[in-house]
C-alpha cells in the first residue's frame, strides 16, 4: 500500500477530531434539551451517556480507522475480508454523502446571518421581523444557493490541501478561534442584569423531569453530537500516527464537545431570561438560531447597542466556524472513499464530491422555496435527507460498529491497538468490550426506536 499522510501533531489530532464533533447541534439542540429536561439534571444524564455510550464507540472508530489505515469503507474490508461487514463502512460513506447535501445548506445560512449581523441589519427589528427575514431569505431562489456554494467551496479548498496542510492546519486555526469566541460570548451573557436567573435555571438540577424518554433523548444527543456512526472519526483515525493514544484522544474530544455544548447554555439562557422569554419546544434547530435568538439578543442588549452588535457578530461567526469544521470532516469521509476506491487524486476526488453534493444541495436548498410543495413520503427533499440520516442511518451505523468491535474484531488485535502494541495500559478493557457487546447495541436500538417514534405506536 502507498504511504499514507498522517496528522503532524497530537494537538492537530485532537483539534481536528474535536472539530468533527463540534457542530451546530451543540448550539441549537443541546441548550433546548437541557432547558426542558431539568437543567443540570439533564447535563448529568448526558455526561453519563457520553461515558457509557459515546467514549467506547468513539474509541472503536479510532481503533478501526488507525488499524486499517483505510477510508471508512475500506477499513471493514481490511479487518474482516470476504465478509458483509464491509457494508458498515459503505453505510458511513453514504450517510456522510447525504448529510453533506443538506447540512451545507444550513451552514450557508450562517454566512448570510454573519453578513446581516456585520451590517447591523438586526437593529430595531421585532420578533415578527425576524420570522419574515428568515422566511424570505430561505425561500429566495438565488441567495441561499450562493451562500451554500461559498460554504461548499471553502470546504473544498481545505480538503484539497490535504491532511496536514489542509484539515490539520485549519483545525489548529479555527478551533482556538471558536474557543475564544465562546469565552467572550459567555462573559457578555453572564454579565447581563438578569443573568443569574438564567444560570440558576441551567445549573439547578430538577430530577423530577428525568424520565425514560429524557434518558433516550440524552443518549441520542450524545450519539449525534459526537458524530458517531458517520465515519468521520474512523477516517480521521486512519491518519493518526502509531503513537497516538486513542483512549486519551477520545476523552479529550468528548470533553471539548461537551464543554462547547454546556457553554452554549451559558450563552443562551442568561440572554433568554434577561429578555423575559420562555423557550418553547418549537424553538429548536434553525428556528432557534435564525429566528428566536436574534430577537432575544436584540432585547437583552437594548441598553448596550454596541455590545449587542459585537455579540451578534461573534455569535454568528461562531456558527460559521462550528459549521465549517463539521463540513470538512463530512467531506473527507466521502473524499477518502472516492480517492482510494476509485484511484483518483485528492483533487479529482474532491471535485467529484463537491460537484455531486452541490448539485443535490440545490434541491435541499429549494425545499424552502419553489420546491416546498414537492414531497417524498410527505417530506421535502431537505427533511427527507435529514430524517433518513439522523433517525436511521446514524444509529444503525453506530449499532453495527459496536457489534462489529464487540463480537467480530479480534480482541488481541483490538487490545494491541488501544495499548499501542503494549506500550500503554488498558485497565478497563473488559468493561469496554462488555459495553460494546451488550449495552451499546441495546441502548442505540432503543434510541433508534425512539427516533422513529415507534415507542408511541407501541
Amino acid at each position: 500500500m502507498a504511504s499514507r499522510e498522517n496528522f503532524g501533531s497530537k494537538l492537530g489530532v485532537t483539534l481536528a477530531a474535536a472539530g468533527s464533533a463540534v457542530g451546530l447541534g451543540n448550539i441549537w439542540r443541546f441548550p433546548i434539551e437541557t432547558g426542558q429536561n431539568g437543567g443540570a439534571a439533564y447535563i448529568i444524564v448526558y455526561i453519563a451517556c457520553i461515558i457509557i455510550l459515546g467514549i467506547p464507540i468513539m474509541i472503536s472508530e479510532f481503533a478501526i480507522g488507525r488499524r486499517s489505515r483505510r477510508n471508512t469503507a475500506g477499513a471493514y474490508e481490511a479487518l474482516a475480508p470476504g465478509t458483509q461487514w464491509k457494508w458498515i463502512g459503505r453505510l458511513g460513506v453514504f450517510t456522510g454523502f447525504i448529510i453533506f447535501c443538506y447540512y451545507t445548506v444550513v451552514a450557508g445560512w450562517t454566512l448570510e446571518y454573519s453578513a446581516l449581523a456585520i451590517g447591523n441589519a438586526f437593529e430595531g427589528k421585532t420578533a415578527e421581523d425576524y420570522k419574515t427575514i428568515f422566511s424570505e431569505f430561505a425561500g429566495h431562489p438565488i441567495k441561499p444557493l450562493v451562500w451554500m456554494a461559498v460554504m461548499f467551496l471553502l470546504t473544498h479548498i481545505i480538503i484539497v490541501k490535504g491532511v496536514t496542510s489542509g484539515i490539520e492546519k485549519y483545525s489548529k486555526l479555527m478551533m482556538p478561534v471558536l474557543f475564544i469566541i465562546v469565552i467572550i460570548l459567555v462573559y457578555c451573557s453572564v454579565t447581563l442584569p438578569k443573568a443569574s436567573e438564567g444560570l440558576d435555571f441551567l445549573l439547578k438540577p430538577d430530577f423530577s423531569k428525568i424520565t425514560g424518554n429524557t434518558i433516550l433523548n440524552a443518549m441520542g444527543q450524545a450519539f449525534f453530537s459526537l458524530s458517531l456512526g458517520l465515519g468521520c472519526l474512523c477516517t480521521y483515525a486512519s491518519y493518526f500516527a502509531k503513537d497516538t493514544n486513542l483512549t486519551k484522544t477520545a476523552l479529550n474530544v468528548c470533553g471539548i464537545d461537551t464543554f462547547i455544548a454546556v457553554m452554549a447554555g451559558f450563552i443562551i439562557f442568561p440572554a433568554v431570561f434577561n429578555a423575559g422569554y420562555q423557550l418553547q419546544p418549537s424553538d429548536v434547530g434553525p428556528s432557534l438560531i435564525f429566528i428566536t435568538l436574534p430577537s432575544i439578543f436584540q432585547e437583552s442588549f437594548s441598553q448596550m447597542p454596541i455590545v449587542g452588535y459585537i455579540f451578534a457578530v461573534m455569535f454568528y461567526l461562531l456558527l460559521v466556524v462550528a459549521a465549517l469544521t463539521s463540513t470538512i470532516s463530512i467531506h473527507e469521509v466521502v473524499n477518502a472513499y472516492i480517492q482510494e476506491e476509485w484511484h483518483l487524486t485528492r483533487s479529482q476526488a474532491a471535485w467529484v464530491v463537491t460537484g455531486i453534493c452541490m448539485f443535490l444541495g440545490f434541491f435541499s436548498c429549494w425545499s424552502f422555496g419553489w420546491l416546498s410543495d414537492f414531497k417524498i413520503f410527505g417530506m421535502t427533499v431537505f427533511d427527507l435527507f435529514d430524517f433518513c440520516a439522523s433517525n436511521i442511518f446514524l444509529p444503525v451505523g453506530g449499532m453495527l460498529i459496536s457489534i462489529f468491535t464487540g463480537w467480530r474484531l479480534d480482541k488481541k488485535m483490538l487490545k494491541a491497538e488501544l495499548s499501542n502494541e503494549g506500550s500503554l495500559k488498558v485497565p478497563l478493557f473488559g468493561v469496554y468490550t462488555f459495553i460494546l457487546k451488550f449495552i451499546a447495541p441495546l441502548a442505540i436500538g432503543l434510541v433508534l426506536l425512539n427516533q422513529l417514534g415507534l415507542f408511541k405506536l407501541l
